[in-house]
Order: C-alpha cells, then sequence, then structure tokens
C-alpha cells in the first residue's frame, strides 16, 4: 500500500512540473488541466497552491483563494497558500484580512520563499501610509534573503517617497 502510495506521488509530482512548465509559458489552460490532474492522481498542497496561481494570473482571485484553503487542509505547515492568500486579498482591496493570512505565512514551518509575506506585509503598510512599518518589513524580508531583489526595490523606492 505505502509503495502504491509513494507511485502515486510521484506520478502526481511528474503531472505538477508538467503544469508549472505549462504555467511559466503562459500557457494557463493547460496548466490547469495538469495541476487538476495532479490533484486527482495524489492531492498536494503544492498543487493546490500553484493551481490558485494560475487561477490569479486569469483574475479568477476568488477560485485561487479556495485552491490556497484546500492546499492549507491538506498541509496547514506549507507558508506558500498563507502568503497567496494575502497577495490576493491585497489586490482585492482588502488589506486587513490580507494582514492576517499574511501574519500566518511568517509562521509557517515549511516555505519556499519565506521573505515574500514580509514584502506583501510592507506593501500593506506602505498602501496604509504607515512607512516606518513598511521600511521594517522590506528589512525583515531582506534579513531573511539580502539577494531578494522585490524587497531591495520596495526599500528604495519607499526611501526615496520619504525624502
Amino acid at each position: 500500500m505505502e509503495e502504491e502510495n509513494n507511485i502515486m506521488h510521484d506520478q502526481a509530482m511528474i503531472l505538477f512540473e508538467r503544469a508549472y512548465r505549462n504555467q511559466m509559458r503562459g500557457q494557463l489552460g493547460d496548466a490547469i488541466e495538469l495541476y487538476k490532474r495532479s490533484i486527482a492522481t495524489h492531492p498536494t498542497a503544492e498543487a493546490y497552491t500553484f493551481l490558485g496561481w494560475t487561477y490569479s494570473m486569469m483574475d479568477r482571485m476568488d477560485e485561487a483563494i479556495e485552491m490556497c484553503h484546500k492546499a492549507i487542509a491538506i498541509d496547514p505547515d506549507f507558508g506558500n497558500p498563507y502568503n497567496d492568500i494575502g497577495a490576493y486579498l491585497i489586490e482585492l482591496g482588502e488589506y486587513e484580512e490580507a494582514a492576517e493570512w499574511l501574519q500566518k505565512a511568517t509562521q509557517a514551518q515549511r516555505y519556499q520563499s519565506p521573505q515574500l509575506p514580509h514584502l506583501n506585509l510592507g506593501r500593506i503598510h506602505e498602501a496604509n501610509g504607515r512607512f516606518r512599518s513598511a521600511l521594517q518589513s522590506y528589512d525583515e524580508a531582506l534579513e531573511i534573503d539580502p539577494m531578494f531583489l522585490p524587497g531591495y526595490w520596495a526599500k528604495t523606492a519607499l526611501l526615496g517617497k520619504m525624502n
């Protein structure tokens, strides 16, 4: 039984990787179908999260958020879907709710890009005129990854605004 589960997981990951390549080439319809096949083969938090990201690229934010909730249900320790929900809510102008999700993302135990929720929190602070808090968030992102260019660009742009 465990060997069969491992085989299904491996097949799902092959489909996931194909989906991701399609997504990066802008072939979003194909990516969606491959992510769905991956999920049908063996559901993973990654496949649901990236399916949600694909939906967000098509401005289908409600579906994107729904996929992130499914990812969290599978693996509550995976940080990406918490950040993604926060980012989608920022796009919808729902800053307060977004900040709650981003705070959860900063606490996640398993995260591919832990600097992202700090950048997104900085975006919320900046949008609300809390520039010092925004700088602190950008600095936290850069502390995690000193080569994180979006964090550097956001901080530099904000410092320019403040002068």
